[in-house]
């Protein structure tokens, strides 16, 4: 057999063996399939929303430079929580600490708690951890986690701006009621998940 022919046919062969691999990659599941489902996760549970939002809410109410800090430290750790979920490692109570940061943060916002900087992020950062580990967790086996990751952390980044948004009403006597009012409505929100009342 000339040269040629068998580098000719080594080379299909090689190429043949290589096609299926290029496949999957590009298959979409991966990366379109793990971004989608990393934006929809955290906006189809309430529990998700009330807690971001309240971040949002909250950061507002502090003023700047909170109204920022704020909402980068809370993605930042929830990255990491997910990454906790996503290698198994245990991490208790994550529902219960869910619950509980709508609880504790629609709080702050309705008796206008103004507590140091440090400690606010502290707060914000020690619940983003369980609600990061719950993504994580909840991984689909199919995506991409990188995009997904990519997807939720963007999500939370859009609730944490709505919040800021409803927060800027502050400036007014009757802004600030309707602010203070909407942080008892997620505290609120959050005992009902803490019961399993909804």
């Amino acid at each position: 057999m000339p040269a040629r022919t068998l580098a000719l046919l080594l080379a299909l062969a090689l190429d043949c063996l290589a096609a299926p691999q290029v496949a999957l990659a590009h298959s979409g599941d991966g990366y379109g399939g793990g971004f989608v489902a990393g934006v929809t996760h955290p906006i189809l549970g309430w529990d998700h929303v009330a807690a971001m939002v309240a971040v949002g809410l909250w950061g507002a109410f502090l003023g700047a430079p909170a109204i920022w800090i704020l909402p980068v430290v809370f993605p930042l750790v929830m990255a990491f929580g997910a990454v906790l979920g996503i290698l198994g490692i245990p991490v208790p109570a994550v529902e219960t600490g869910i619950a509980l940061s709508a609880v504790v943060l629609g709080l702050m916002i309705v008796f206008a708690v103004r507590p140091p900087l440090w400690v606010a992020a502290v707060i914000v950062g020690a619940f983003a951890i369980f609600h990061g580990y719950a993504h994580g967790t909840e991984l689909p086996a199919t995506v991409n986690a990188f995009a997904y990751a990519v997807g939720f952390v963007i999500s939370t980044g859009l609730l944490h701006l709505i919040g800021i948004a409803f927060g800027l009403l502050v400036k007014w006597p009757a802004g600030r009621l309707a602010v203070r009012g909407a942080g008892g409505v997620i505290s609120l929100a959050g005992v009902a998940f803490l019961t399993g009342a909804v």
